[in-house]
């Protein structure tokens, strides 16, 4: 029996394989599915064990898996063909008789109306369908979303968006990976489903203050109508599709969708998870 890590040359998937070396796994007993192996020389130098697969070729997941395997299926990076990448691993997985399929949807589950969440949606039904052991980990927001995106902040000293004053509920990249490596290595995880997000949700206008405070320059919040919104990010070189997905969230972060504390994370992780003020002290000190 393997910990197997689905995307695990991505942000998430390279901090959860981490997470399981630091937790102790033995590196024979996890891993890591990849499209590239080079991309991963290094986590095979430690000796974790990769396995070749693209959630665009199913031929290729037919080995990806073993019978009593605990998999991570991260979500796929193509927004638009997740659906029947994911299902691809769905079926793999149900052929190869995995003990547990943990999957990172989006905070909210079927009460999430945003277009971002169809994807996800549809995806855990597909799940459900299978009848496969599994877990959900409802991912909300990442800090990183923000964080990694300073650059035009500080050029135009403003956040732009078109939340109005709603909240997001964040938390970073390890937050995250390290629920997902609790339940990896834990019991008692089967057939829950956790809302994964932040202790302390904050507005746009805080996180701008949050940067100006740290950074010395006057940063404000610019609450911009969508159709504006998405012609700014479109004209900063956003493809359309993407830019409308992200106006769209917007949207629903006004309506509060991104913005509830379960207090799941916290206690998977044991311990607070990461403020948005240490993630932009990170951030702006490089």
């Amino acid at each position: 029996m393997s910990i197997v890590v689905t995307g695990a040359t991505g942000h998430l998937g390279r901090l959860v394989v981490e997470g399981l070396l630091a937790a102790r796994v033995p590196a024979g007993e996890i891993a890591a599915v990849v499209r590239d192996k080079d991309k991963a020389a290094d986590l095979a130098e430690r000796g974790v064990e990769l396995r070749v697969a693209d959630y665009s070729a199913p031929e290729t997941l037919r080995g990806a898996f073993a019978a009593g395997d605990r998999v991570l299926l991260i979500s796929g990076s193509e927004v638009g063909s997740r659906v029947p990448q994911h299902r691809a691993v769905v079926d793999a997985a149900r052929s190869a008789g995995v003990a547990l399929l943990a999957y990172t949807g989006i905070l909210g589950g079927p009460d999430a109306d945003f277009d971002l969440a169809a994807e996800h949606k549809e995806t855990e039904r597909i799940i459900l369908d299978s009848g496969l052991p599994h877990v959900f980990l409802r991912n909300g927001w990442y800090h990183e979303n923000y964080t990694e995106h300073l650059a035009p902040v500080l050029a135009h000293g403003a956040v732009v968006g078109s939340a109005g004053e709603g909240r997001v509920a964040s938390a970073s990249r390890a937050d995250y990976a390290a629920a997902a490596v609790a339940v990896l290595t834990g019991e008692g995880h089967e057939g829950k489903t956790y809302e994964l997000s932040g202790d302390v949700a904050w507005s746009l206008a805080e996180y701008a203050a949050e940067v100006a405070a740290r950074t010395g320059k006057d940063i404000s919040y610019a609450n911009v109508p969508a159709e504006q919104h998405l012609a700014i990010l479109t004209g900063a070189g956003v493809p359309e599709p993407m830019a409308a997905l992200l106006v769209d969230v917007d949207a629903a972060i006004g309506r509060g969708r991104l913005a509830g504390t379960s207090g799941d994370l916290a206690r998977l992780i044991g311990r607070p998870t990461t403020r948005i003020a240490d993630a932009v002290s990170v951030a702006v000190t490089g």
